[in-house]
């Protein structure tokens, strides 16, 4: 039986250090009963949650890597109700997934896919879809977006996906990189002292500085946040950890405002909304189809350099999203 080569981690016993490594895989059985057999055209590459798999139980000896996938569908099994072989299908692995997406053929399960429009290029499909779901995600589900709000998305202009058309109005860019730029009194000046409606977060300061580490110092502090948003406002938040004091809450409590968690592996840790996430990513590859997503995506890389890209990625020193391509 002729084998083919996957990329796996392995963590160490300390739990800090992973090992990335290509392992011989042998080729898949005869598909089972929802499964697809897909043969991988690109898959992005985002950092491994190694918290959050230990905090699932997840953990083993050598675990898949590589799980925002666009393929072709090779063969379905007998139930698999959406998909026939020759369909071009995009899609993100569940985090317990067998096979990883760095593989040239891999076996998914039919509702973690959705078919590709056929003017997105496979790069473009793979390198979309996560940051798609998590934009859809914090926009529409957690802080209902509609017409004529106002809205900030911290580190809006890193590698994330790209929104101006889809808020329809004009961005305005607030670089707070040097340590000069203050984002409170930025985002009141705008609005005209009222607020900001939806806030987005890419993690925050919860401390003075002499008490956080380094790489914090360029992110907003809470009372930040909490004073530029306005009556009835959204604050989206990418901290796990967020600590709000009473003084805090009661100011939330004076603005009626709400404060909800961005986990965008929730769709995957939970399949009661099953249908409610496939339309996220059926939304997702409409807007990459008509331009209203523009992904910042690095050159394409051979699957041989997926590896040492890992490395890289899983230390988050990459701006631009990396995609193997096959």
């Amino acid at each position: 039986m002729a084998t083919m080569k996957g990329l796996y981690f392995q963590q160490s016993s300390t739990n800090e250090e992973i090992t990335f490594l290509f392992q011989e895989r042998e080729n898949l059985p005869v598909t089972d009963d929802n499964f697809v057999k897909l043969q991988v055209k690109a898959c992005a590459l985002s950092p491994i949650n190694t918290k959050l798999l230990a905090e699932m139980k997840m953990e083993k000896d050598f675990f898949p890597v590589g799980r925002e996938v666009a393929g072709i569908v090779l063969d379905v099994g007998a139930k698999v109700s959406f998909f026939r072989p020759d369909d071009e299908v995009v899609g993100i692995l569940p985090l317990d997934s067998e096979d990883p997406g760095l593989c040239e053929v891999i076996r998914v399960h039919e509702h973690y896919l959705v078919h590709k429009p056929e003017k997105v290029s496979w790069t473009e499909a793979a390198g979309a879809i996560r940051d798609g779901v998590r934009a859809c995600t914090a926009l529409y589900y957690l802080s209902h977006l509609s017409p004529r709000k106002s809205v900030l998305i911290m580190d809006g202009a890193s590698r994330t996906v790209q929104l101006p058309d889809f808020l329809s109005f004009t961005a305005r860019v607030i670089d707070v990189s040097n340590g000069k730029g203050h984002v409170a009194e930025s985002c009141l000046e705008e609005t005209g002292g009222l607020g900001v409606d939806i806030v987005i977060d890419a993690g925050v300061r919860l401390y003075s500085k002499d008490d956080e580490p380094a790489v914090k110092f360029q992110l907003p502090h809470k009372h930040d946040i909490i004073t530029l948003l306005g009556v009835g406002g959204h604050w989206v938040t990418t901290e796990e950890n967020l600590q709000l004091d009473p003084p805090d809450s009661h100011c939330l409590f004076l603005k009626g405002a709400t404060v909800a968690f961005l986990n965008d592996e929730v769709w995957n840790l939970s399949n009661v909304q099953q249908g409610k996430y496939l339309c996220i990513l059926r939304d997702v590859m409409e807007k990459l189809s008509a331009g209203i997503f523009r992904p910042l995506l690095d050159e394409p890389i051979p699957l041989y350099e997926a590896k040492a890209s890992m490395e890289v990625v899983q230390k988050n020193q990459e701006r631009k999203k990396q995609v193997v391509q096959f």
